[in-house]
């Protein structure tokens, strides 16, 4: 008996032994195979070889098969990698508008406290020159990368400055620019408080903590954690934000690697508040170390879920260094929630439009229970506790703010008025709308409907089965009944472009916490779930 466990044992063995063979040869066989296609490309190819481009091309395409996050940087977006971890980088600290390569720079948002506000340059001031090379045949990113810098050193503009139309030189000296991802912390009401948070860079997690105590010193008796629209971020910070709010020492989440590297991560510090009621807002936008702040909340049953399905991104990424200075973003492994739920989606390579996860039958998903013993579910995102539909806007207004057009004419507007009254007083009245109006009349932008594009798409494949003779009269008819023109289209859809307008405009005076204020105005989700019978 013994001799046939052995026997068994062995025959086990063999086949693992012979996969990593296997797994090594066939590594070392494509890297051969690789190089020697290269060289042989190198000596026989009819013209020049394009090295770097055929190889970056070869290596995003490799890694593209495995995950959409697993992703090759090289030295020169290290820049790129550092603002994707900890929203920094060496500038000035504003957005730039350049319309076309012959235009000048256009200041456009200046942030709160930088340097681009500390020296004097506003919304609508032209930028000429940057260290004495004209803006004029550089394009945007051009322009951009010579205002970023070292902290400390100096980048001279010559500006043509909005109100007097004076051109002056400026010396701006560069700071570390930190983007905070705690947007906006205010109380809605007299008992509850709103924290925006739209990130999880370093030290976030403070930032969320000194907003929350602030807060509670102002009354507040509930409150709305909205990341919707958060990408993530750093895990620990996730972590970090859960202890808030759980006891000491609870599962905030578990990572699981390929070779049994398993992680639980747990709460270290003590809480601050542990019985506040919380409301966390998400949607298809939501993810990644937002997922693990929201999946643990729910576990928990700490926090009521609310607003629509989360994004599904239950994946870790590490960044591993490469030679000459470039690095890996790698998937390294999953993350499961407090009640063992993976939220990534069970299949990332087909998802909705908006990339978030599509619809999941509950019979390819597994079922797990919270603290207090409810069903959740696995399989693709965090499913709230309660659905709060997103508001539907029609392809004009899309279109509006897609095209840059609603952004050019708040520059404009700018331009018209010196000042405007508070964020919470201020409305874009009848004749600032016609002032729109004819603005965007002039412009060119896709202003057609849903319906007129269906209707385009239909009549050109009918062109192409011969039917479309048969049936002129009927689609003529039916396409005066859709067709509007511009300028009627965008009086129609006033109410629901208004608010964009209002939020372009407002952060060019107040920067950008008052265009977060202004959007609360018009959140029909947010209202929704205040008012929810859940809470």
């Amino acid at each position: 008996m013994k001799r046939y466990i052995a026997i068994l044992l062995l025959a086990l063995a063999v086949p693992v032994a012979a996969g990593a063979q296997s797994r090594s040869f066939r590594l070392g066989k494509w890297t051969e195979i690789r190089n020697a296609l290269l060289q042989e490309l190198n000596r026989s190819y009819v013209d020049s070889l394009p090295v770097d481009r055929i190889e970056r091309a070869g290596i995003d395409a490799m890694l593209a098969e495995l995950d959409p996050y697993t992703v090759y940087i090289p030295e020169e977006e290290n820049e790129d990698l550092e603002m994707m971890i900890n929203k920094t980088y060496g500038g000035i600290g504003a957005v730039i508008y350049k319309p076309d390569k012959d235009g000048n720079v256009i200041i456009n948002e200046p942030y709160a406290g930088s340097p681009a506000q500390k020296y004097g340059l506003v919304c609508g001031d032209e930028i000429l020159a940057i260290d004495g090379v004209s803006t004029h045949g550089l394009d945007s990113r051009e322009c951009s990368d010579r205002m970023k810098g070292k902290p400390g050193s100096k980048v001279t503009f010559k500006v043509k400055k909005l109100r007097s139309g004076e051109i002056v030189d400026i010396d701006v000296v560069r700071e570390r620019i930190h983007l905070p991802d705690v947007e906006y912390a205010g109380m809605l009401d007299a008992r509850t408080g709103y924290i925006l948070q739209t990130g999880f860079t370093e030290n976030v997690s403070q930032d969320f903590r000194e907003a929350f105590l602030k807060l509670k010193g102002q009354g507040m008796e509930r409150l709305v954690i909205d990341l919707r629209g958060n990408g993530g971020g750093l895990l620990q910070e996730a972590v970090n934000i859960v202890s808030l709010f759980v006891p000491r020492g609870s599962v905030v989440v578990t990572s699981k690697g390929s070779e049994g590297e398993d992680r639980t991560y747990r709460t270290t510090a003590e809480p601050l508040d542990t019985q506040i009621p919380l409301i966390v807002l998400v949607d298809g936008g939501t993810a990644s170390s937002s997922e693990i702040v929201a999946g643990a909340l729910q576990d928990y049953d700490r926090a009521t879920i609310m607003g629509k399905r989360t994004y599904g991104k239950g994946l870790v990424q590490t960044i591993r260094p490469l030679p000459y200075n470039g690095a890996l973003k790698v998937t390294t492994a999953k993350y499961y929630t407090p009640s063992g739920r993976c939220v990534q989606a069970i299949d990332y390579s087909h998802r909705a439009e908006d990339g978030s996860v599509g619809h999941i039958p509950d019979s390819l998903t597994h079922e797990f229970r919270t603290a207090g013993g409810r069903i959740v579910r696995d399989g693709g995102g965090i499913t709230p506790d309660v659905d709060i539909p997103l508001r539907e806007y029609s392809r004009l207004t899309y279109s509006i703010v897609l095209s840059g057009i609603a952004e050019q004419f708040a520059l404009e507007y700018v331009r018209a008025h010196a000042s405007i009254p508070p964020v919470d007083d201020f409305r874009l009245g009848d004749a600032d709308y016609d002032a729109f109006v004819a603005f965007a009349r002039d412009k060119e932008f896709d202003y057609r409907s849903s319906a007129k594009t269906l209707y385009d798409q239909m009549r050109s494949q009918l062109r192409k089965d011969g039917l479309e003779a048969n049936m002129t009269a009927e689609l003529d008819a039916l396409e005066k009944a859709i067709d509007l023109d511009k300028e009627q289209f965008l009086r129609l859809k006033r109410e629901e472009i208004t608010p964009f307008l209002e939020e372009e405009i407002v952060v060019r005076y107040y920067f950008q916490e008052a265009g977060a204020r202004l959007r609360l105005r018009y959140d029909d989700q947010l209202r929704q779930a205040l008012t929810s019978p859940t809470i």
